[in-house]
C-alpha cells in the first residue's frame, strides 16, 4: 500500500535484516534493507524512504559516518541508530552525529516498532488545531504546523529530532520545560532525556548568531530550558 510508511534498514547481518523486514512489514511498514552504507548510500540516491534504520559498526563506512553525511547534505531523514554498544558516550556520539534516536542490541523488535512510530509522530506536521502561529527568533522565523524554520536567506533544514523539539518549546514559548516536559511531549524514554541537551546544542547553532550566548534559547539551571521568541 503506497501509504505504509517506508523503512530502510542498512546491516551487515544477514540475519538480523531478515527478521527486521519480516518483523517490520508484519506491523504494517514497507521495508527495503541494504547490508552496508555504500549499498544504502546507492539506494538514497533513488528512493526517499520515511525513516532510516541503521547500525553503527559495519565493515567500511560505519553508521556515524553515513549520519554524518546525511546531515552535512541538509538531509532530514529521522535516522534510529542500532548499536551493541550501549554505555552513555556511545549514544552521546550518536545524537552528536545526527541521529533522532539510538536502540542497543539486543532488543526486543516491539520496542523498535514503538520507536519508529514516535520517531513518525514527531516528523509529521503538527495538526492545525493543536499548532501555535509562526514565532519570530530574531531574523529567522519558525513556524510549528510546518516544522520549517526560515531566514531572509531562505529555508534552514532542521532534522526531525530538531524540529520536533523546537514544535515543543515554541508551543509553550515563555515557559520552563524541564527535559522531563520535553521527552514526554516527544513522546521519548529516559534514553531520550539525556539526548535533549545534544539536541538543544544542535538547534542552538542554527537559531543563535553566538550558541554560547544564547539569546533565544536559554538554559534554567535545576530546570530545563526556555524558548523567548524576539525580534
Amino acid at each position: 500500500m503506497p501509504d505504509e510508511p517506508h523503512i530502510l534498514v542498512v546491516d551487515d547481518d544477514a540475519r538480523l535484516r531478515a527478521l527486521l523486514q519480516r518483523y517490520l512489514a508484519e506491523n504494517g511498514f514497507r521495508v527495503t534493507t541494504a547490508e552496508n552504507a555504500a549499498e544504502a548510500r546507492e539506494q538514497l540516491g533513488f528512493m526517499a524512504p520515511d525513516l532510516l534504520v541503521l547500525d553503527v559498526m559495519m565493515p567500511g563506512e560505519t553508521g556515524l559516518s553515513l549520519t554524518e553525511f546525511l546531515r552535512a547534505q541538509a538531509n532530514d531523514l529521522p535516522v534510529l541508530l542500532l548499536t551493541a554498544r550501549g554505555a552513555p558516550e556511545d549514544r552521546i556520539a550518536g545524537f552528536e552525529a545526527g541521529a533522532d534516536d539510538y536502540l542497543g542490541k539486543p532488543f526486543d523488535p516491539r520496542e523498535l516498532v514503538l520507536r519508529i512510530r514516535a520517531m513518525l509522530r514527531r516528523a509529521a506536521p503538527v495538526p492545525t488545531e493543536t499548532a501555535t502561529g509562526p514565532i519570530r527568533l530574531g531574523e529567522a522565523e519558525f513556524d510549528p504546523e510546518r516544522g520549517e524554520l526560515r531566514t531572509p536567506e531562505g529555508a534552514v533544514r532542521l532534522t526531525g529530532g530538531e524540529a520536533a523539539l523546537l514544535g515543543a518549546l515554541a508551543r509553550k514559548a515563555n515557559e520552563v520545560l524541564s527535559r522531563e516536559d520535553i521527552a514526554a511531549a516527544l513522546g521519548m524514554d529516559e534514553a531520550g532525556e539525556r539526548a535533549i541537551d545534544v539536541q538543544v546544542t544542535r538547534l542552538r547553532r542554527k537559531i543563535e548568531a553566538d550558541p554560547r550566548e544564547p539569546r533565544f534559547l536559554h538554559t534554567v539551571r535545576g530546570r530545563g530550558y526556555v524558548l523567548k521568541p524576539g525580534s
